[in-house]
């Protein structure tokens, strides 16, 4: 989501400018590839780049081919062939063996319908979406491009019934698929909305664990019930700071089940009031800063007042907090537990990849 709202503000930036735009997006990858269907990068007529489609080798080209869109004002197809090592076309010989798809699309900006207005939609709503791109694989071909989006509505697409009944399947799996028709090739690309972090607690611990989650481009929230410390000057990168009770944490943010909340005010009651307040919501991560005998003593406390905690809540509770890596500092700590989250969001072990058995990407 991060690259999709960087290229929104490039968007933006170049209105303002005045100036011609175009966008480059994977619709198909053939073996491996640095960047896989749905990786996007936005190109200015004079050259400016934002987001990306590969490790750096085809942007070079890409440029070009994509000033050549804006000049034409036509959606056109580039296959670049990474499998054949003699070949010096690309400049840099990535190695990975693959044959990836790129569909260049110049912007209409007075279209109400262009590639970044259905961006701008999905980024709107925190709802997962399924963005759908045509296109075919014969380059000479007309290219349909990026078309329509589907949300938990299910009503976007009027008229398509196949490309509708494959957008509600990649919806309610939560996978990108690319399908056959009979003219065309369809990207049906699953969008989940950017990462929520709650961070309740504003010590000075808690602004590199801030400033790392800004890089990912999560949507973060602070809160805390110290006035000195719930300040905007302290934590920029943050979207909102506030000056809160442990009862009305609930309503500064709606904690969905793609938030993720840490709880290090260092204050015992205040996180244990918070904790009583965060498991009633489906957030999917819940971490608690200190060692496990804190959490056993919060979990003895909140069933003596009655609460209900179940297995689902449990296995949402991380404590200690992070992954193994070491960490002591307060930036290494705050690395731990942004590894971790994203571990939890992306259903992986967090062990290192020279482990892993199967391919690190998921097959579309």
């Amino acid at each position: 989501m991060k690259e999709l709202n960087d290229i929104i503000q490039s968007y933006e930036k170049a209105l303002l400018q005045n100036k011609q735009i175009a966008l480059a997006t994977v619709v198909k990858v053939e073996g491996s590839s640095y960047r896989r269907p749905g990786a996007r990068m936005l190109v200015t007529e004079d050259g400016e780049i934002t987001g990306a489609i590969s490790g750096g080798c085809l942007e070079g080209d890409a440029l070009k081919k994509a000033q050549l869109a804006m000049y034409l004002q036509q959606n056109k197809l580039e296959i670049y062939d990474t499998t054949d090592e003699a070949d010096s076309r690309l400049g840099v010989q990535l190695g990975c063996n693959g044959i990836v798809y790129i569909l260049f699309e110049p912007i209409k900006i007075n279209d109400p319908n262009n590639p970044i207005q259905i961006l701008k939609k999905i980024a709107k709503y925190r709802k997962d979406a399924v963005l759908i791109t045509v296109f075919n694989e014969n380059k000479s071909a007309s290219q349909k491009g990026t078309s329509y989006f589907i949300n938990e509505a299910k009503n976007i697409i009027d008229n398509e019934p196949k490309l509708k009944e494959e957008s509600i399947k990649a919806l309610e799996t939560k996978e990108t698929i690319i399908l056959k028709t009979e003219n065309n090739s369809v990207l049906f690309q699953f969008i989940p909305p950017a990462v929520q972090l709650l961070v309740m607690g504003a010590g000075n611990d808690a602004q590199p664990l801030v400033e790392m989650a800004s890089l990912l481009g999560w949507n973060i929230i602070v809160a805390d019930g110290r006035q000195a410390y719930a300040t905007k000057q302290r934590f920029p990168k943050a979207s909102k700071v506030s000056l809160t009770r442990p009862a009305d944490i609930l309503s500064i943010a709606e904690a969905d089940d793609h938030t993720a909340v840490i709880l290090m005010t260092h204050n015992y009651n205040y996180d244990l009031a918070a904790l009583q307040q965060i498991i009633k919501t489906n957030c999917r991560y819940i971490g608690l800063l200190g060692p496990k005998k804190k959490l056993r003593k919060m979990l003895d406390e909140l069933r003596e007042k009655g609460v209900a905690i179940n297995n689902n809540t449990m296995e949402r509770i991380y404590s200690p907090i992070g992954l193994d890596i070491g960490a002591e500092t307060s930036e290494e700590i705050a690395l731990s537990a942004i590894a971790e989250i994203q571990a939890v969001f992306s259903q992986r072990s967090g062990s290192p990849l020279r482990e892993r058995k199967t391919s690190i990407h998921h097959r579309i």
